[in-house]
């Protein structure tokens, strides 16, 4: 269970992705209130590895046994003969134990209060709040919280939270990858990938570097260039980290970070870096700049506030990411003394300047003077995938710490 107790109060919460089981663990264990999932249908991710039935569970009772909610997304907008399954999935979602269903759609809406009545309902940004009234009409429907559209700004946000119930709760996604669609409602996949992006196939063709041609001058490509380059549809990642006393003030209760197809590092460093930040603008205390530092160690597009302060500003000019470490192994157990059992992630040599990462500590630099194998054989670098290996640390750390090297 995570050794890091996030400051509790009763209304605000962190919402991290998990795109499988290793990422739920990594979410909770760095500090997560909530996590959000999809089993295998029905979610807007379908390219990730998602939860069947039994690991859904077994999600659930984990993330339960650390007082971690679990929301599952239905957030896809299904047509006729997916209906039929519906009714037996919304069931089994309450009989597994979810806290909430992520929801884009009325009819789905529909269908879970009336087969998952004890599940609390969670619209999806997808379906595009962006005044009161609609608030206010999904809180008459059930809804317990609306993902507000991420076309608003925060004095909007303010509006309506003004103008709707205290009850109502108000999320707003803090950090991750953006949409050039409004909220995520987009065709282009469909129509250049036979993908369709609001049944979680989406092939991100607003990403792809764009050229024009002439009808009468087929294979002269005319490149689109003019100050923003041929990436004419591409976004920013979104960063708020910096701005989390002025989301609270706004009246936001979940901050909710997108990435369900990241990483489990990816899952780690984020969810820890707005735990502290959480926790720091609760206590009324500044942002360490080691917390803004840490979100620069994960893949990562050009950050941006997105619409929250007025234009966006949120074109991308390439289709390049940057990152500033790579995790290199995850510790399974430790003593007293620092003396460690790790599983390898990415290859690294012994003499190698390293930097360990856990929910209780700033990042701690370190060499790795002595490897060895599990059977204490001296190694000179962890050249196998997902190897087993000792390794001596500077300090006793708990499970799941992050061993990562700069890039």
């Amino acid at each position: 269970m995570p050794t890091h107790i996030p400051i509790q109060h009763p209304e605000l919460e962190l919402l991290s992705p998990a795109g499988d089981y290793e990422r739920l663990v990594m979410a909770v264990q760095y500090g997560a209130d909530a996590v959000y999932l999809a089993g295998r249908e029905f979610g807007m991710r379908a390219a990730a590895a998602n939860f069947d039935n039994d690991t859904l569970i077994r999600g659930v009772e984990y993330a339960h046994r650390a007082g971690v909610r679990v929301y599952v997304t239905c957030n896809t907008l299904p047509r006729e003969d997916e209906l039929q399954r519906l009714p037996e999935y919304l069931a089994f979602l309450q009989s597994a134990g979810v806290d909430a269903l992520i929801i884009a759609d009325l009819g789905v809406l529909s269908l879970a209060q009336k087969y998952a009545p004890h599940v609390k309902k969670h619209v999806s940004t997808q379906l595009g709040v962006v005044n009161s009234a609609t608030a206010n009409f999904l809180y008459e429907q059930g809804a317990d919280t609306v993902v507000l559209a991420r076309e608003l700004s925060l004095d909007e946000i303010r509006q309506i939270r003004v103008n709707t119930p205290k009850n109502l709760r108000l999320e707003a996604f803090v950090h991750g990858a953006m949409c050039v669609s409004f909220s995520g409602r987009c065709l282009l996949s469909n129509y250049l990938a036979d993908r369709d992006a609001n049944r979680g196939q989406c092939a991100q063709p607003c990403r792809w570097k764009y050229h024009l041609v002439e009808e009468t001058r087929p294979g002269e490509y005319f490149e689109i260039s003019e100050d923003k380059g041929t990436y004419i549809l591409n976004s920013n990642d979104m960063r708020m980290i910096e701005h989390l006393p002025e989301l609270i003030d706004a009246g936001i209760t979940s901050f909710k970070i997108e990435g369900r197809m990241k990483s489990a590092y990816y899952t780690a460093i984020i969810t820890n870096a707005y735990r502290h930040a959480i926790d720091a603008a609760l206590l009324g205390e500044p942002l360490d700049p080691v917390w803004i530092a840490e979100t620069e160690k994960v893949s990562h597009r050009n950050y941006s506030t997105g619409f929250f302060f007025g234009y966006p500003g949120q074109h991308y000019g390439s289709s390049s990411y940057s990152q500033t470490a790579d995790i290199v192994a995850v510790v399974e157990s430790c003593d007293e003394e620092g003396n460690a059992l790790l599983t390898q992630r990415n290859r690294f040599f012994a003499g190698d300047i390293l930097e360990l990462m856990n929910p209780d500590t700033v990042p701690v630099s370190f060499r790795a003077d002595h490897l060895t194998d599990e059977d204490g054989q001296e190694i000179p670098d962890t050249h196998r995938a997902m190897m087993p290996f000792r390794m001596k640390l500077p300090m006793p750390v708990p499970p799941f710490t992050i061993i990562r090297k700069s890039r």
